[in-house]
């Protein structure tokens, strides 16, 4: 079982913005911002290997070799290709259960008719259609296919970016934090940390969209991936209002200031786990021109990036809407942990020990869903968490490495090992079987 949303996007779904909004999604950015730097603070490179020689990629499915595995991506070259001149590239990463097909049938979270051919588009394909990024697998399969496209083609190797919805939105999260220094901005639609964060101490340019009753990745989840983006970018505190859920109350869009090239902005919509939100009264979301409008007010430092002209509007099909199931699909909640129990927690932790606290999030005929928090005795350096089964499987975990038999073990992963005094750390899971009111024999041992 994994992580998945019921209803996928309908094919016919573009959800562009109108010419007015694309006009001020393209205009001139108001002020102009120097792109970041490489660790060290070494400039990114600008023209790609494949600048000035024949394509050797085309539109269509491409196959390469990642982590020993034959894995997939879709590649959308801009059908007026030249080889002479460095185009924006923009990862579009699909939702669990979702697959790189239907970010095509998207048009790439409608961002597709707003390039109007400066832009190469890529919709990679994750493993059981998730993004678990176990060890940086998904990371570096992502890295693997930007060297594959880069020497391929002509990109301009400061205006690279990603977007993605609910797991695409964790997964495009996870490149902010272990790939700062190659993404120029991501956007985070309805998402979460489910992809890990190796590093996250590094500006990138971020946008975050959110829904207020989304009843899957809950805001709260939404707006901690935000706060990381505020505090690495030097942005100053200030006040981010948000709709009413259920009011029909039009979305609001918070920009921050922040350090020079860094940029932060939040949107909020009245709307649940749907990525391209529509306010009432209106008929097409005003997600992708926000996107838009945030990626190319990035400018370009490897000289003059074309500039896209405005597309007629396109026919706008009915938005998505996701409405999952207790049965299939569980809520993910952000409420506080319970005061432990001794059915749920282990014994106080001696000095440089741990607790481990177990929580049932969600249940549902044949599944459940969990989280356990490790809390800190004192600083470590590690920790490992193990119970006793009951007949229950673990079917899906994320931030931290699983082995399991008749002993279930869970240890860190490399971002969420070292811990202060009473600092915490957390995990959750998917399971099958009946849902455990607690875990047996729970412990929690510190490195």
């Amino acid at each position: 079982m994994r992580l998945r949303h019921t209803s996928r996007p309908r094919r016919a779904v573009l959800v562009a913005a109108a010419a007015a909004l694309v006009l001020g999604g393209l205009a001139a950015p108001a002020t102009a911002q120097p792109a970041p730097t490489l660790a060290g603070g070494v400039a990114p490179m600008a023209g790609s290997a494949g600048c000035g020689s024949s394509p050797r990629l085309s539109t269509g499915n491409q196959t390469i070799t990642s982590g020993g595995q034959q894995r997939s991506f879709r590649l959308d070259v801009p059908s007026n290709y030249d080889p002479n001149r460095q185009y924006r590239l923009v990862f579009g990463i699909h939702w669990w259960h979702g697959t790189s097909q239907d970010v095509v049938n998207e048009q790439f979270y409608g961002l597709k008719p707003l390039a109007n051919n400066s832009t190469i588009f890529v919709a990679p394909q994750g493993i059981d259609n998730a993004w678990p990024n176990p060890n940086g697998r998904d990371t570096t399969f992502i890295d693997d296919i930007l060297r594959t496209v880069q020497n391929a083609l002509c990109v301009d190797s400061s205006q690279i970016f990603s977007t993605g919805f609910s797991y695409g939105g964790g997964m495009s999260n996870a490149l902010a934090c272990a790939r700062a220094n190659v993404f120029r901005a991501v956007a985070v639609l309805n998402g979460a940390q489910l992809s890990g964060c190796d590093g996250g101490t590094q500006p990138i340019a971020y946008l975050g969209s959110h829904g207020v009753v989304d009843s899957v990745l809950n805001i709260s989840q939404g707006r901690a991936l935000r706060d990381r983006a505020l505090r690495n970018n030097g942005c100053q505190a200030q006040n981010a209002p948000e709709p009413q859920g259920n009011s029909g109350q039009a979305h609001t869009k918070t920009v921050y200031q922040c350090r020079d090239g860094y940029p932060v902005v939040w949107i909020a919509n009245d709307s649940d786990h749907q990525w391209a939100a529509v306010d009432r009264g209106q008929q097409r979301s005003h997600v992708p021109g926000e996107i838009w409008s945030f990626f190319t007010s990035l400018p370009s430092t490897s000289g003059p990036t074309p500039t896209p002209t405005p597309t007629p509007t396109p026919t706008v099909s009915p938005t998505p809407t996701f409405s999952p199931t207790p049965s299939s699909t569980p809520t993910v909640s952000t409420t506080p942990s319970p005061t432990p129990s001794p059915a749920g927690t282990t014994p106080p932790p001696a000095s440089g020990g741990c607790t481990a606290t177990y929580k049932l999030m969600n249940s549902w005929p044949g599944g459940w869903q969990g989280e356990v928090t490790v809390s800190a005795g004192s600083s470590i350096r590690g920790w490992t968490v193990s119970w006793s089964s009951n007949g229950e499987r673990i079917e899906q975990l994320w931030n931290g490495e699983l082995s399991q038999g008749g002993q279930v073990q869970v240890k860190n992963v490399s971002w969420n090992g070292a811990l202060n005094a009473s600092g915490s750390a957390s995990f959750g899971f998917l399971g099958s079987g009946n849902a455990p009111s607690s875990l047996s024999n729970l412990t929690c041992s510190a490195a």
